[in-house]
């Protein structure tokens, strides 16, 4: 249970929100005016306020600020009638945690609620975020299975084949278990087998002695001999070509491999953990990888979801580059506003987190306040030239469906098709579909359509 402090001069808001929260089981005071809610909160202390924008007398900044200089780590949420960017950019740079526009829906304001809730237990617990697992970054269930396997096959000496598309964090399951293995002090050595020119593979690999080619002036030591003791970590090695499997297959067989022109044997105790974002299994059907490389290498199987599969990672992963990059670039940006964050749960991230890391990173670079709005956000699938969503084939189940949201959502589809098709004049998408200018204009408000198209025009 928390203790929560609402400030609103609109009756009507102070009691819809105390019912809500105290049906969420909190304790919750209210005041009329911001001088009431900047003297019950500094006569009581409590875990959250909430409080309007737009209020006679001392306004909600004001407020904010006050509350601040009194209590710098008080966590605010701020709300109003007027989705104004440039009250949202004020109200984060005063300090405020998140700030949402009448009239929200109930699973919004719950939403940031219970975001900001959590903050203030992480904080009074001085517990580190949970969802860490070194460079990983998630808590959905399918990551805590992973987790798991790592802790698991870490400590030995067992071959791992990582398999997932591309941007869902091979690499850094690699490292993850390189670092929890008896190996952890000797070298991890990266190849990416699609980078480098068959010709080329096998010295890269194995090495060579001086003069077995043209350009060989010295002995050069393979990436195998340099990782000895260690982990080789063999990214997409689907792409390894056949010659080049049957000299792996020996090695890992062997445990030896005689460098290219040298007639000595080199002995190598590698670890070897690969990766793919290909069906190794139909590259074998179509003999285009060889089935007993498969098997020597995936002993065991590791499989990481996309991104679109664990969307309750998100928001974790979004806070997690938030600061990264703020840090990097030396920006003062401290948070993303709930709107932008839906828009980012309700995009599909073909280049999963990879592509998640770019919009973070491009959004911090340009971001001239200390919040990422919607319309700081520039993603990819909607700025595809003809791109379309489909329209969703609505059916009703035994169990029901919500039609205020089915209708929304179908709406905010055609809406998008309409601006699409007039390159983003709101004007004449409002013709296409039969809509006042104003109209239209308040819909593009309602679904926060400009952080989805770039900057639409009048």
């Amino acid at each position: 249970m928390a203790k929560i402090l609402v400030v609103d001069d609109e009756l009507s808001m102070r009691q819809f929100l105390e019912i809500l929260l105290k049906k969420e089981g909190h304790e919750v005071t209210c005041a009329v005016e911001g001088q009431e809610g900047l003297s019950r909160f500094q006569a009581n202390s409590y875990d959250l306020l909430i409080s309007d924008i737009k209020m006679p007398k001392m306004d909600g900044l004001e407020l904010l600020r006050k509350v601040k200089e009194h209590q710098p780590d008080a966590v605010m949420i701020m709300i109003t009638a007027y989705a104004s960017p440039e009250d949202a950019i004020a109200a984060m740079k005063a300090g405020a945690y998140d700030y949402l526009t009448k009239p929200f829906k109930l699973r919004e304001i719950k939403a940031v609620i219970r975001h900001a809730l959590a903050k203030v237990a992480t904080r009074e617990s001085q517990e580190a975020p949970a969802g860490i697992f070194y460079d990983l970054v998630g808590h959905s269930p399918g990551m805590l299975k992973i987790y798991d396997l790592i802790k698991q096959v870490g400590g030995t000496k067992t071959n791992v084949l990582i398999s997932g598309e591309s941007g869902t964090g091979k690499e850094l399951v690699a490292r993850a278990i390189h670092q929890l293995s008896p190996r952890a002090s000797q070298p991890f050595v990266t190849i990416n087998c699609s980078a480098i020119p068959d010709s080329l593979m096998e010295s890269e690999l194995f090495g060579h002695a001086k003069g077995a080619f043209t350009g060989a002036v010295a002995h050069k030591k393979g990436l195998f001999e340099i990782a000895h003791g260690g982990t080789v970590f063999l990214d997409e090695i689907g792409d390894l070509s056949s010659f080049i499997q049957v000299k792996l297959l020996r090695v890992i067989q062997e445990r030896e491999f005689i460098p290219v022109g040298d007639t000595k044997t080199v002995s190598v105790d590698v670890r070897l953990v690969s990766a793919t974002n290909k069906d190794l299994e139909q590259e074998i059907i179509q003999g285009r990888f060889r089935e007993d490389l498969y098997f020597r290498l995936n002993v065991v199987p590791l499989h990481l979801p996309p991104l679109r599969e664990r969307r309750e990672d998100i928001p974790l992963l979004a806070q997690y580059f938030l600061e990264k990059y703020s840090q990097e670039l030396e920006k003062d940006v401290r948070s993303i506003s709930s709107y932008a964050l839906n828009t980012l749960m309700e995009y599909n991230f073909p280049g999963n987190i990879r592509e998640l890391e770019n919009i973070i990173e491009r959004s911090v670079a340009m971001e001239n306040s200390n919040i990422i709005l919607p319309e700081s956000l520039v993603l990819s699938e909607f700025k595809k030239e003809g791109k379309k969503k489909e329209l969703p084939s609505i059916q009703i189940t035994p169990a029901g469906l919500d039609l205020e949201k089915e209708l929304g959502e179908l709406e905010k589809d055609l809406i998008l098709q309409a601006l699409h098709l007039s390159n983003g004049v709101i004007k004449k998408a409002a013709e296409l579909l039969n809509l006042s200018f104003r109209a239209m204009r308040w819909k593009i408000q309602k679904y926060n359509l400009r952080g989805f198209l770039g900057q639409t025009k009048e």
